[in-house]
């Protein structure tokens, strides 16, 4: 069989790739080496981001978040195709964006966030900064004694185990294929393309989209391409159902913390803790407690609480922490969609314009400040 656009990888990047493809009218195949959405799509913690995240502000400083803040526009752009996804797919998603909040845990960070505001709202971010009293007034639920905050009111969160499988589904329904538990183990030049060897099976593709998050790299060399993807362990917990108590995301300046309420009342506890790797990730028990300690600290609320469930998951970084996108100059129609950290979020718009682009069409978005 040869198809338009072979896609590798069936979390969020691939199969929203696979679907905006389908829906242009391409002849499409997703590989997936195990199944879809096991991978970090379907095990962060589902946060809609849109901030220029703290910690690596913290220790890489102000030039760095400049170089990083190009991509806040795709965030923005991607949060307002989320707005509509929902009724693009037919389908609920669990999205809410009422907004973020960044607590500061020091008169210092404070500042910091002041000095990192200025670069978001020149990228077109709104950002409102609170002090103590507006955020004593806003935010009751917090410990007191907090200097301030700042707040995206773009930001939210979606249900990460239903955003891959929702965009699979209406893709499959254009006509796209799903090749399941079919790892790649060769992708070679061929006449009219590509000839990609996955689960034992020769598939030929005019073009090939790599999203294969983690595993991005290792697919990138078997076309002779180095890519600076990195792999990293995290976890993620989440805890019994409580009344209503969080209605934004939060941040916390001091240590890593994603916090927030979901719909049915559990709080997702992530904010990028280390797991620990045992032949695969498992929880590590010590960044499970540390990071339910965290979040109690920020929220009394949470005092007596129990998690119910942790998980652990493996996600893709780079050590500028941008994404790598676009048609590999090398390797003329082999395409990469590598979203670190924040994939959850940008992932549609990007995958929109990746397939745009796979398919010879203008994208929406200019993805090529993030070129290879």
């Amino acid at each position: 069989m040869r198809y338009d656009l072979a896609i590798i990888g069936g979390g969020l990047a691939g199969t929203a790739t696979a679907f905006y493809a389908a829906q242009m009218g391409a002849r499409v195949i997703v590989i997936e080496r195990r199944d879809v959405n096991l991978g970090a799509s379907g095990s962060n913690a589902g946060s809609i981001h849109a901030q220029i995240p703290f910690d690596p502000f913290r220790h890489l400083g102000a030039d760095w978040a400049r170089h990083y803040s190009e991509v806040l526009p795709l965030f923005i752009e991607s949060i307002r195709l989320w707005a509509g996804l929902e009724a693009e797919l037919g389908g609920d998603l669990g999205f809410v964006a009422k907004g973020g909040l960044m607590v500061a845990g020091s008169d210092h960070e404070m500042q910091m966030l002041r000095e990192k505001s200025a670069i978001e709202q020149a990228q077109g971010l709104g950002i409102d900064l609170w002090g103590a009293d507006g955020l004593a007034e806003r935010a009751p639920f917090l410990t007191g004694g907090f200097p301030g905050g700042a707040f995206c009111p773009i930001e939210g969160k979606a249900d990460p185990f239903k955003v891959a499988p929702l965009f699979l589904k209406r893709a499959r329904e254009a006509g796209a294929e799903l090749l399941r538990n079919a790892p790649v183990t060769a992708v070679e030049r061929d006449s009219g393309g590509f000839l990609i060897t996955a689960g034992g099976q020769g598939i030929r593709a005019a073009r090939v989209v790599n999203a294969a998050g983690a595993q991005a790299a290792e697919v990138a060399r078997m076309v002779g391409v180095t890519v600076p993807i990195e792999a990293h362990a995290i976890q993620v917990s989440v805890t019994e159902k409580r009344p209503p108590l969080l209605p934004w995301l939060l941040y916390f300046t001091s240590e890593k913390l994603t916090l927030k309420q979901a719909a049915e009342g559990g709080f997702l506890i992530g904010g990028g803790w280390p797991a620990r790797m045992r032949g695969g990730p498992v929880v590590d028990h010590r960044s499970t407690l540390r990071n339910l300690a965290l979040a109690q600290r920020l929220v009394p609320g949470l005092a007596d609480v129990q998690i119910v469930r942790s998980w652990a998951a493996m996600v893709n970084g780079t050590p500028d922490w941008r994404p790598v996108l676009g048609e590999v100059p090398q390797v003329p129609g082999f395409f990469l969609n590598l979203f670190p950290w924040m994939g959850f979020t940008a992932g549609p718009v990007v995958s929109k314009a990746i397939a745009a682009l796979a398919l010879g069409q203008v994208p929406e978005v200019d993805l090529a400040p993030f070129s290879l």
